[in-house]
């Protein structure tokens, strides 16, 4: 669950920045809205899928409330999604890894 979470977090943060390039390029530069009409169903579908994965890694690993909540709040924002990833996953890991024998 936990390869799923963090693909769909690097996933929600490209269709971010597909979605902000569209936006760029339809209210800046040309005036068209097809990166819009692209990036924007596939952003809202991978926002729903982050949320739908954080609840279950959640889970699955044991965060607080607390956690989860910052989990959802880091899918508004652009780019958050990954910066949350990478500390629940070392976060997870350093739990994981046991503490060297003391002589």
């Amino acid at each position: 669950m936990l390869r799923l979470f963090r693909a769909l977090a690097i996933a929600e943060a490209c269709s971010w920045a597909g979605l902000l390039v569209g936006m760029f390029f339809k209210y800046v530069l040309v005036g068209d809205d097809l990166g819009v009409k692209i990036f924007g169903p596939v952003h809202g579908a991978l926002f729903v899928a982050y949320a739908v994965a954080v609840l279950a890694a959640a889970r699955q690993v044991g965060w607080s409330t607390g956690t989860v909540i910052l989990g959802l709040a880091c899918a508004v924002p652009p780019f958050t999604t990954v910066w949350f990833e990478r500390r629940m996953i070392s976060r997870f890991h350093a739990a994981r890894t046991p503490e060297p024998a003391t002589a």
